[in-house]
């Protein structure tokens, strides 16, 4: 047996186990996983993402009390997507 085989070999049965483990494990204990293991994916938060979303939240407050833009119910957007989606 080569080297790379075997080591290919422990490695599904590593991550077998692990994905056995992983399924006996609480839905809480999953959940905590599963964040922890998407944080770790996507790399650390934009420090200046939440003073981002604020100034936007600020604009877009600022843009209907001047009546430049208006409110779209959820409705409404369902409506014209289920409508999109006939064509």
């Amino acid at each position: 047996m080569s080297v790379k085989f075997a080591r290919a070999t422990q490695m599904a049965r590593t991550f077998t186990e692990i994905e056995e483990e992983v399924r006996s494990l609480a839905d809480r204990d999953k959940e905590r996983l599963l964040r922890m293991l998407l944080e770790e994916l996507e790399g650390p938060a934009d420090p200046d993402a939440e003073r981002l979303w604020d100034e936007e939240i600020q604009r877009r407050c600022e843009a209907l009390d001047a009546g430049l833009e208006t409110l779209v119910t959820a409705e409404q957007v369902f409506a014209q997507a289920r409508e999109r989606l006939r064509r």
